[in-house]
């Protein structure tokens, strides 16, 4: 397993489940190399069904929050358009964050850190071999890549690269929400503040510990970013407030009060992307169906490393047959959530914010 993200340790958690070798293979030094990224909403029949596999179903209810399903919607102006919260036993998208959801899943794996993986060379005599970025090299029976967007598997098996979506993200954060800025925790409740303009929306979810997630989102040439330099943080600041000048002062505020920002360019690979079959290698999650992020992504990409560990596991005989027959499930199952997002990220950053609460109300009606 190529990549130690929520696909690649559940494909490996599951496997050690029923007593099946896997070493997972991943790139960054420790599990606490980078920050893990905002929270997940794993959602009844993908991502919680993936952790029933796995047998974490029960530990992942104890450490999730269902209140964080909440959702509120304002226009640029302040005004609450929709205000849902979820009732007392609502458990269909409970929300975990990403750093506690990979504790619970690397438990007792082989992870081999600072790992990372140069290139995948399909068809040796021992199956795929790997080639490592310190020059080392080991074959292994088969190799699945859940290494991402920028998947170094992908290649060995499509020369397909991921595209610009038209579409780029600006992530900012704030600590300790409700001691250091209780407006701004009050604005955003238990769950997300959505508020949407034309071509441009802020987000922010709360996280466990006080913690949140700020997005900023706009359409823009993939050259054309709101500073020069996104490592100066208050040029970065200046330039955002600007792109979002005339919103409300509570939703300015949330960018004014961010500390450091990272953009992220949404890229997305194409809707029905699929390759031909070659024996030793496979691809899951990202690596095979980059889509927009609207919480499908972790969610099919948890199923289908479960989904597969329980096959291999089931036939290990014929592990050629088995992943054969898994890609072609996941392929016609992601291609429809592929259009799904896609359609989805084109009415939340749209022309008319009136798409995107059209679109909640179809999802989540009020």
């Amino acid at each position: 397993m190529v990549g130690g993200g929520p696909a690649g340790l559940t494909f490996a958690r599951v496997l050690h489940r029923y007593g099946h070798p896997v070493t997972v293979l991943e790139r960054d030094p420790a599990p606490d190399a980078r920050p893990p990224g905002g929270t997940l909403d794993l959602h009844e029949g993908l991502g919680q069904l993936a952790l029933d596999k796995a047998g974490l179903l029960g530990r992942f209810e104890e450490l999730s929050r269902p209140e964080g399903q909440a959702m509120r919607i304002l226009d640029t102006a302040g005004n609450v358009l929709r205000d849902w919260r979820p009732g007392p036993d609502d458990r269909a998208n409970p929300e975990i964050d990403r750093g506690q959801l990979r504790d619970l899943l690397l438990g007792p794996l082989d992870v081999r850190w600072g790992r990372g993986v140069a290139q995948v060379l399909p068809g040796t005599g021992d199956g795929a071999l790997v080639r490592f970025e310190d020059g080392r090299q080991e074959a292994f029976d088969l190799v699945v890549g859940a290494d991402g967007a920028w998947s170094r598997v992908r290649p060995a098996l499509s020369p397909v690269r991921p595209h610009y979506t038209g579409v780029t993200l600006v992530e900012t954060s704030l600590d300790d929400v409700d001691t250091r800025h209780p407006d701004l925790a009050r604005l955003i409740g238990d769950g997300s503040v959505a508020v949407y303009g034309a071509n441009r929306a802020v987000v922010a979810q709360r996280n466990s510990g006080g913690h949140v997630k700020v997005y900023a989102k706009f359409r823009a040439p993939l050259d054309r970013h709101p500073s020069p330099d996104p490592a100066d943080t208050d040029a970065e600041r200046a330039g955002l407030l600007s792109l979002f000048d005339g919103w409300a002062e509570p939703v300015l505020e949330l960018l004014r009060r961010g500390t450091a920002f990272v953009r992220r360019p949404l890229h997305v690979l194409p809707v029905s992307h699929t390759w031909s079959h070659v024996p030793g290698v496979t691809l899951l999650g990202d690596a095979a169906h980059l889509m927009p992020p609207l919480g499908a992504g972790a969610n099919l990409a948890m199923l289908e490393g479960a989904e597969l560990a329980e096959a291999v596991a089931a036939d290990s005989g014929d592990l050629d047959g088995v992943v054969r027959a898994f890609e072609e499930r996941m392929w016609a199952r992601a291609g429809g959530w592929s259009r799904m997002t896609t359609a989805g990220l084109e009415r939340l950053v749209s022309p008319d914010p009136a798409d995107a609460l059209a679109l909640f109300d179809e999802l989540q009606p009020s």
